[in-house]
């Protein structure tokens, strides 16, 4: 069962697109939230896994918490990353997976994309791919990963139900979800659902 939110889809995803196209392009501007190295340590992550990362690649980190809080992939590993952005956490599970392993960060902003091969070619790492994609619609073959991450994008989804299903789909059997968001544990209101602001901001 799907529930019925009374937001514009298309209209959503234009406007978050249009939001982290600028935190792509110009991370140094002031965003309603903390961007970069300073925004990592402040939402959780071990310095020991941030500290080689150059300045030009965490710019624009824009995550919400740290789905590495519960351990990194294996190496040998095949991850996905959930609306990857600039692939900060991409790059970190490409690290931790080592040559033998792959990682396929998926997004839907171009700027972000472009942004996160960069990164990647600027790390050297080979292992890494970024496509664009809906979470909705992943371009990922099913039974295919064995970890799936995601940091701050679930929260952004109006068919969440859609979302997990595909999640589910692309997981290996004895696969493993491991997700940093945000939750409330009050209703929203129609209102304050068909608000755009509301869920970009």
């Amino acid at each position: 069962m799907t529930d019925v939110i009374p937001v514009d889809e298309d209209l959503l995803r234009l406007e978050i697109q249009k939001h982290y196209a600028e935190v792509a392009t110009s991370p140094e501007h002031e965003f309603h939230f903390h961007t970069g190295r300073e925004a990592a340590r402040q939402v959780g992550y071990d310095e020991a896994i941030i500290e080689d990362i150059p300045d030009a690649v965490i710019a624009s980190f824009a995550g919400v918490a740290n789905p590495f809080h519960f351990g990194l992939p294996k190496p040998g590993e095949t991850v996905l990353d959930v609306g990857s952005g600039a692939g900060v956490d991409a790059i970190i599970a490409a690290i931790a997976v080592g040559p033998e392993g792959r990682v396929i960060g998926v997004d839907m902003t171009p700027e972000m994309l472009d942004a996160a091969r960069r990164n990647a070619e600027r790390m050297g790492l080979g292992n890494v791919e970024f496509r664009k994609g809906l979470v909705e619609r992943l371009p990922v073959d099913a039974e295919s990963i064995d970890l799936v991450i995601s940091n701050g994008v679930l929260n952004l989804m109006v068919d969440k139900h859609g979302a997990y299903k595909q999640i589910a789909r692309v997981l290996k059997p004895g696969g493993r979800f491991q997700i940093a968001d945000i939750c409330v544990d009050k209703p929203v209101s129609d209102k304050a659902k068909r608000d755009i602001d509301l869920w970009t901001g």
